[in-house]
């Protein structure tokens, strides 16, 4: 087993970073008030969302090859400083156009984190605690992911105005840009010369990691889908305002954060395979569950089942592909990451299957997700 000693003091600002990386989560319950605030309709407003993830197709593998030039620390660097700049746009001018340019920012800021900021966790983290690590950073990412829904629903009621949550994040992305740039970490040498986009992409040919590929993008669906979704389907059958109804997005975050905290510890110590199956089948009787059910607690209880069962999903696939070929571990990422792309086509598809059929046509939808990450059981290594 290659294990290092875990170095507290770099791990810490680098866990701010995953701090960092949980506000693009804030899009669910932004693309819901911003939906109200403008009149528009599903699949318009879900396009924020969708151009949010749309840059990890572009610019996840490139930022692979930035990587193996720059090194993984000064992309995370650069990653937190879009991300800020991303955050302070909507307190100069809020308008459709302006928010799309933000999402934009924030899914260009965050496809260089996540693309970099994993791979960095591996030069102070390796071996069997690589997976439980990097769960912990999930998190630590949860945490800012349930505190956004709260600070937008108590800064409208008590302020009139949700957009607080903007400068306030955007305070803490330059702290953890300053104490990450003051903070020296040795980054392993990799092996011979950075590989070119034809190589990078060729990795796909091998069979795990395209399946670890298409498990990312039907992860990442249905985290973004139920963050959107679940206010909309508490308005739709219980009849609750946006306020009270943003709060389902909390509940999701609650269990994925709890989900994340106890998965670090049982990664550490259980079977992976089963816990995945166990996760896995928790999140698709969630999805079913919403697809019949209108009593506002049993909805509140469907989303904390997908919360939790989808909470540890990405370490697991994530890890699964990087330990399959770890030569090649910043090429890998970039492909990883650019699976975060299903946040783009789930709401792209849901969208319109909810303008046709209501919120049951994007459950069933984020359901199709569900079923291959069922399918991918026997890729998961014991």
């Amino acid at each position: 087993m290659n294990t290092k000693k875990i170095n507290y003091i770099k791990l810490a600002p680098v866990m701010l970073a995953f701090f960092a990386m949980g506000f693009v989560d804030l899009v669910g319950i932004a693309t819901n008030y911003v939906k109200a605030d403008f009149g528009l309709s599903d699949s318009v407003a879900n396009l924020l969302p969708s151009m949010v993830f749309f840059w990890f197709l572009i610019f996840s593998v490139p930022t692979g090859l930035l990587m193996s030039r720059i090194g993984q620390r000064k992309t995370v660097l650069l990653s937190l400083v879009v991300t800020a700049i991303s955050l302070i746009l909507p307190s100069i001018s809020y308008t459709y156009t302006m928010m799309l340019v933000s999402f934009s920012l924030l899914g260009i800021g965050n496809a260089l984190m996540q693309t970099s900021l994993n791979p960095l966790v591996s030069n102070l983290i390796s071996g069997d605690r690589l997976a439980s690590t990097m769960t912990f950073g999930q998190f630590v990412k949860a945490i800012a992911s349930f505190s956004a829904p709260i600070i937008a629903a108590l800064a409208a009621v008590h302020f009139g105005n949700w957009k607080i949550l903007y400068p306030l994040f955007m305070g803490i992305s330059v702290l953890a840009t300053l104490w990450l740039y003051f903070t020296p970490i040795k980054e392993e040498d990799i092996q011979g010369k950075p590989s070119t986009f034809g190589e990078c992409f060729s990795l796909l040919g091998d069979k795990l990691v395209l399946l670890c590929f298409l498990g990312i993008m039907c992860h990442v669906g249905i985290d973004v889908g139920t963050n959107v979704t679940a206010p909309k389907i508490l308005m739709e059958r219980v009849g609750m305002t946006l306020a009270d109804a943003g709060y389902a997005t909390s509940v999701y975050f609650l269990f994925r954060t709890v989900g994340c905290l106890t998965g670090s510890v049982i990664l550490a110590k259980w079977n992976h395979k089963v816990f995945f199956i166990i996760s896995s089948l928790m999140l698709s009787i969630g999805l079913l569950g919403l697809l019949f059910v209108a009593d506002k607690w049993v909805i509140y209880a469907c989303v904390g089942l997908i919360g939790y069962g989808n909470s540890n999903i990405f370490s697991m696939v994530f890890s699964r592909a990087i330990l399959h070929l770890p030569a090649k571990k910043n090429d890998i990422s970039g492909l990883m990451i650019m699976g975060l792309f299903g946040g783009t086509i789930f709401p792209l598809f849901m969208g319109y299957a909810s303008d046709a059929m209501g919120q049951i046509g994007a459950i069933m939808v984020m359901l199709v997700g569900a079923v291959y990450l069922l399918t991918f059981i026997p890729q998961v290594k014991r």
